[in-house]
């Protein structure tokens, strides 16, 4: 007799990471491009050491609580709707089973399995958990869908100080009169890694979303350049 060689196969899947990362990646970016931006303008517009930094720390504290308040009330009102949803398929659970159990199976039909092989596993399913079928099929809410408000506003505000913090470090270490040129190219440069690492943890290939936000945040800090250049030299 010959004996068999059992596999393993392991997958790996990164779909549970949407909520956090998208938040994460976004506050960094964020964080990188508002903040070294706004500083940009503010050294080409000729203002002292001193201010850059202020402004700079500035803008990261208000920049962190604002992304922060945004993730939690944007992301809150989709846990509302996701709430509102469920608790109109349970209602419509307890006072239409018959129709509810004819809406899954028809589902199952169109997804490409057989009437009544559909029908036969939709009252298995039903008998389980007839709510939890029903909002994951018909709704499209599951546990790693699920809208996690306080998650998001915390990675989000954590996220966008950890990008901000080095352009408002470069205001201590480089010298005004090569700022620009030197801060923009080193942000321009962390942002390509941020992309990089964030389409590789989310399994994707990391060269476009790397090319894609160093684009975007040198187009945001030549436009600050240009206009702090312009105000610098109105004011004066």
């Amino acid at each position: 007799m010959r004996s068999r060689q059992i596999y393993k196969h392991s997958e790996r899947h990164f779909v549970h990471r949407t909520g956090w990362l998208r938040a994460a990646v976004l506050g960094a970016n964020d964080g990188i491009i508002s903040v070294s931006s706004l500083m940009v303008g503010i050294a080409a517009a000729e203002a002292s050491q001193s201010h850059l930094a202020i402004a700079g720390i500035t803008g990261l504290v208000a920049g962190a609580m604002s992304m922060a308040a945004g993730e939690y009330v944007s992301v809150s009102s989709q846990a509302d709707l996701e709430k509102a949803d469920l608790a109109r398929e349970g209602k419509e659970l307890i006072e239409t089973p018959d129709a509810e159990l004819d809406e899954l199976t028809q589902i199952y039909v169109d997804r490409g399995v057989e009437s009544s092989l559909a029908r036969e596993v939709s009252v298995q399913m039903m008998k389980k958990d007839a709510l939890g079928v029903h909002a994951r099929e018909e709704l499209g809410i599951s546990e790693i869908t699920t809208a996690r408000p306080l998650q998001a506003a915390i990675a989000s505000a954590v996220a966008f100080s950890i990008g901000a913090v080095f352009p408002v470090a470069a205001a201590f270490i480089i010298p005004m009169s090569s700022f620009v040129p030197v801060s923009s190219g080193l942000c321009i440069l962390l942002l390509g890694a941020l992309g990089a690492f964030a389409a590789k943890t989310g399994g994707a290939s990391p060269v476009r979303p790397a090319v894609r936000v160093m684009f975007w945040g040198a187009v945001a800090m030549g436009f600050s350049a240009v206009i702090g250049h312009i105000m610098g030299v109105v004011v004066s």
